[in-house]
């Protein structure tokens, strides 16, 4: 089970990615379309919350299913560090950013929207664990390849 949801996880990244962009582009081609986009958008980012908490907590790395090795401190490990504490609050920044952008999609505030969907795209791209950022944190571009 922990695979498939490490494998979801990753799949769900490019969905939202995808999503994003589409978005992003609607809000400052003030589009009305922005509307059910960013609905699509939220829903997803938050099932990705749902799965990444589950990851954070329970997963083959969690929290409560491991222990930091001994004489290891959380924030000199780089592995540890990222997973639990730089990629979750990233993520929940990012998370929280397109929640607010939905509220300002719905009324058709295009710009505000626009700004705000950007910045959780830049926190979503410093936060994934692209391949190039090393053997302990770097993870395959898709799942099983």
């Amino acid at each position: 089970m922990e695979t498939g949801m490490l494998h979801l996880h990753n799949i769900l990244r490019w969905v939202i990615i995808v999503l994003l962009l589409v978005t992003i582009y609607q809000a400052f081609a003030k589009k009305q379309a922005i509307k059910s986009s960013s609905l699509w958008l939220m829903i997803t980012a938050h099932t990705m919350l749902l799965i990444g908490l589950y990851q954070l907590l329970l997963g083959r790395y969690g929290i409560l299913n491991t222990s930091l090795p001994e004489g290891v401190s959380l924030m000199k490990s780089s592995f540890f560090r990222f997973y639990w504490v730089e990629h979750p609050l990233l993520m929940f920044a990012a998370i929280a950013l397109i929640t607010v952008a939905r509220g300002r999609a719905k009324v058709l505030n295009y710009k505000s929207a626009g700004w705000l969907l950007l910045s959780a795209l830049i926190f979503i791209i410093v936060a994934v664990p692209w391949p190039f950022r090393g053997e302990s944190i770097g993870r395959h571009l898709f799942p099983g390849m």
